[in-house]
């Protein structure tokens, strides 16, 4: 029946589903790099501060928005097995369960950071505080799942421009909040600029081998059913 399927073409879901994960992506670039540069430097008296806060936390959530829909349609298609499980217990599913655990980590995460600041006025603000950095960490988790999921990233341009892109505006930002203010909390500045820099290191040394490099879809973990004719044999052969 899966075979059927696959051969039937994707469906809305798989349209769907990659076009809200995209947009998912971007909104929570924007907002990352609204957190990043810091809404109290970027105020102007045009634009003053509870402007770009209420941007920064709206932009928050309307990501979160777009990753639900992504998540349901996900599940909603029938090409991949995925549950409503995998999406929110880490590494438990059979498709991709490496690549689809870091989406789920990466959506507890901002969950988490979601429902905390809905709660904000009951907390407090070192506890909050503490919780809402864990946005920062969701983004390159949620960039890796993209990578590791995604079949547009080799077979055409538009996803991979848009997560590069994504990645030189959090560049961006990160380096305009370490130059500001500089030598101030260098330490603090030196390993946000160095961990930057090898992330972005990473992915140049990791994507030609990986996502960009020859069967990736079997090597990422797809069950061999889903898997055009050369991989999948290849899978069982892998097997023996």
């Amino acid at each position: 029946m899966t075979s059927v399927l696959a051969a039937a073409g994707p469906s809305v879901y798989w349209y769907v589903t990659r076009s809200t994960g995209a947009v998912a992506l971007l909104l929570l670039t924007v907002a990352i790099a609204l957190g990043v540069a810091d809404v109290q430097r970027l105020s102007t008296p045009r634009w003053p501060r509870f402007v770009v806060d209420s941007l920064h936390r709206n932009v928050s959530l309307l990501a979160m928005a777009f990753l639900v829909a992504h998540i349901l349609t996900s599940v909603l298609d029938s090409f991949a097995p995925i549950s409503l499980i995998d999406a929110v217990i880490p590494f438990t599913g059979s498709y991709r369960p490496f690549w689809l655990g870091l989406g789920a980590i990466s959506f507890d995460l901002l969950l988490a950071v979601t429902i905390t600041s809905l709660l904000r006025q009951r907390m407090g603000f070192a506890s909050w505080r503490a919780i809402h950095w864990l946005t920062y960490a969701s983004w390159p988790i949620a960039l890796l799942h993209g990578f590791g999921t995604g079949s547009d990233v080799k077979g055409g341009v538009w996803l991979m421009a848009l997560s590069v892109g994504c990645l030189a505006v959090v560049v961006a930002a990160v380096l305009a909040r370490v130059i500001s203010g500089w030598p101030e909390r260098a330490a603090w500045r030196a390993a946000a600029l160095g961990g930057a820099g090898v992330f972005s290191l990473f992915l140049l040394l990791w994507l030609p081998s990986g996502p960009l490099g020859s069967e990736w879809a079997r090597r990422s973990g797809t069950p061999p059913s889903l898997l055009p004719p050369s991989q999948s044999t290849h899978a069982h052969a892998s097997t023996r």
